[in-house]
């Protein structure tokens, strides 16, 4: 029976590619599900064999590990050089979108109050 060893939802794609590189080197082999045409169903890793399934949750497991040190050490070295991605930075550079979002949040909350503010008259 297939187990699952990697979910895939809400996953960086370099973070899956490193996944997939680390079980193809220690010869490990997995299939993959996708998210579907609609993103619905659940993407992830599988191992056909359990025994095989405990080493590869083993190796994804340090894997993490080691991936959460290296990106906490890379933000705070962008932090320290000033070079980390601010609200400002994203606003800046795509502003058409930041108004779009807003209007449409603005336009959800009035028809959201609208019948409440008015129920008094």
């Amino acid at each position: 029976m297939s187990v699952k060893v990697f979910a895939l939802k809400d996953v960086p794609e370099d973070e899956a590619d490193e996944v997939r590189a680390l079980l193809e080197a220690h010869q490990l082999t997995f299939f993959e599900t996708p998210a579907g045409n609609w993103g619905i169903s659940a993407p992830a890793i599988w191992i056909d064999d359990a025994q095989h399934a405990a080493r590869a949750r083993s190796l994804i497991e340090v894997y993490q590990q080691e991936r959460v040190q290296r990106v906490r050490a890379e933000y705070e070295q962008f932090k320290q050089q000033g070079r980390q991605r601010t609200w400002m930075d994203v606003i800046r550079d795509n502003p058409v979108r930041f108004v779009a979002y807003v209007a449409v949040i603005a336009l959800v909350l009035y028809f959201s109050t609208k019948p409440y503010l008015d129920f008094g008259k």
